[in-house]
This record gives C-alpha cells, structure tokens and sequence, in this order.
C-alpha cells in the first residue's frame, strides 16, 4: 500500500519499488512507473496501484484418482503482473487517494483465477493415474502439466499475469487409505529389521562361537603345554635326584673310604700306644720283681695314698692301733727272716 501525507488539501504519494502506478487527472494518465512519489490534488487525481512483485500463491484441494481414491494435492505458484497496464484495464487496482486503501479486492481476484486454473490441470491428470502411481510419480507429472497449462493459459496473459514458478509440495491419500498403504511396507521393512535381526544375531552366535572355540583350543594347548611342564620338571627331577644320589654315593665312599683310614689309623695308634703300655708295665713289673716287699707295700700305701681324698683329721682308737702295731711286728719279723 502506497505512504499517502496530507498538507493542507494537497496529498502526496510515496510507492515502494514493486508497486506500479497510475494517476490520471481529468482522464489524462499523469504519472504511470513503479516507485514514484508526487504530489496531487484528492478531489481531481484518480489513483492505481499494481503490485508488480513476485507474490506466491498457495493452495490445498482434493482431486479423485483414476481407481475413486480422494487425494489431497499441496501445491504453491509463483507468479507476477507482468503488464500492468493491461492487469489495470481487466481488474480494478484503484485506490482511495486519502487512504491509499484498493476500494475492491483485485489480489483476491487474481488468486481466484490463478487458484481454479492450476486446480483445473492437476485434476485432470490425476483423473486419470491410479492411485499407487499418483503418489510414486504423481508429484512430477502434476507440477509439469500445472506449469505447462498455466504457461499456455490465455486467459492469464490477457490479465496480465505471468507465472514463475510452480512447486507441488506433497500428494497425500484419505487417512484410512495411508494407513491401509503403509501396512504392507512397515510389515516389509518389520520383515525386513527382523531378519537383520536375526542375521545379526546369528553372526554374533557364530563369532562367540568362533571365540568360544578359540578359548577352548587355547586351553587344551595350555594343558599340553602345562603336561609338557609336568614332564619335564619330572625329568629334572628324577635327573637332579640320580645326580643327588650318585654325589651322596661318592660322598660316602669318600666318608667310608676315610672312615677306613682313620679307623686303620686308630687302630695302628691303639695297637702303638697298648705296645708301649705293656712294655712299660713289663718294665716296671721287671723292675718290681726284685724289690723289697716292704719297699712294695710301702710304695703302695703311698700310691693310694695319693689316691685317697683329702683328711683333715684322723682318729684313731686303741683296737685299732693295736691290731695295727701286731701286724707291722708280724710284718718285721718275717722280713728278718726272708732277709736272713
């Protein structure tokens, strides 16, 4: 809508870029471009404005498919005036020179007329594709038959309008009919992720099975390994014994070997040593046998003497230094008479 300022009975308009307009004065055409900006008189200017922009238009209808199925076609169209001189000539842009309000509804007219045309080409190609194919492929072929017939729609060109672009958002079935169709793809694509599943699980049973295998022949070779073990320390064992026992025998035959010689060695000193004594003792036996028995007796009470514990006192009673004197007496006199 165009910037209308009032100044005392004069009125001035200021358009943006993508309005057109039109002033006539006294059915003269004053001022016709986009973006202007005059001044004028409200009582004696008649005032257009064309919106020459890109406007989209977007539009939602049912149609019926060649198999009696209703669908639901979303679909957007671009389009602008392209003349607006001729858009002024067949619809009525005109605008309160006070306001700068459209006294009728020209944009609602012209969706009107575009709506219904590209309705009237995406019907009749959807009247005659069946359902399944309509929502494979139906998208592309509306869309090329709406831009195609709304291109080659005289009608509009004689409006003045001109299409851009058309864009068929999306074709879509009665609810019962969508859940109907999707039964069979979501069963398929269950089907489907079930015998992933399923492969997935098997795949994984097969590799703990592999691993579980890989474990048992890891143990058996560990227990060979292990039996290995066992067998040979036994056989440093039993070597480690033999060689114990033959260092035990050397030994003791070392030992008895020594034994032996010390025994020899023992005996040789004992059969020395009993050699010595007896001579000695037949020495002083020879040496005793011409002694005086007196001499004797007295050497051997000297000897046990020696012998005998220490005495502090002795006592000794009349009986006994009598029985004592009578035998020293007995004793003298047989001396006497051996020496005699």
């Amino acid at each position: 809508m165009a910037d209308i300022t009032r100044r005392l009975g004069w009125r001035h308009l200021r358009s943006a870029p993508t309005s057109y307009i039109r002033h006539h004065r006294g059915g003269k055409l004053v001022h016709d471009g986009p973006g202007l900006g005059f001044w004028y008189r409200a009582l004696s200017a008649a005032l257009e404005e064309i919106p020459v922009g890109d406007r989209e238009e977007s539009m939602a209808f049912h149609a019926r498919t060649a198999d009696f199925q209703d669908v639901t076609v979303q679909a957007t169209v671009v389009h602008r005036i392209g003349d607006p001189a001729v858009a002024a000539e067949r619809l009525d842009f005109s605008v309160d020179p006070d306001t700068g309000v459209w006294r009728g509804a020209p944009l609602a007219q012209l969706s009107t007329l575009l709506s219904e045309t590209a309705q009237q080409h995406a019907l009749d190609v959807l009247s005659r594709t069946p359902l399944a194919a309509a929502l494979v492929d139906g998208v592309s072929a509306v869309r090329e038959r709406m831009a195609a017939g709304l291109a080659a729609e005289t009608r509009l060109a004689q409006t003045g309008l001109t299409v851009v672009g058309v864009r068929v958002i999306a074709i879509r079935p009665e609810p019962e009919v969508e859940r109907a169709l999707r039964t069979p793809a979501r069963e398929r694509i269950q089907q489907e992720a079930d015998r992933a599943t399923y492969e997935r699980r098997a795949v994984a049973v097969e590799r703990e099975r592999a691993i579980a295998e890989n474990e048992l022949a890891s143990r058996i070779e560990l227990a060979r390994q292990e039996e290995r073990l066992v067998e040979q320390r036994g056989a440093n064992a039993r070597r480690e014994a033999e060689e114990q026992a033959a260092a035990d025998a050397v030994r003791a035959e070392a030992e008895a070997a020594r034994t032996v010689r010390l025994a020899g060695a023992e005996a040789a000193a004992l059969r020395e040593v009993g050699e010595a004594r007896a001579a000695a003792e037949a020495a002083r036996l020879r040496a005793h046998g011409g002694a005086d028995p007196a001499a004797l007796r007295a050497l051997t009470a000297a000897r046990l003497a020696e012998n005998l514990p220490r005495i502090d006192s002795l006592t000794v009673s009349p009986d006994v230094l009598t029985g004592l004197l009578a035998r020293l007496g007995r004793d003298g006199g047989a001396g006497q008479e051996a020496g005699a």
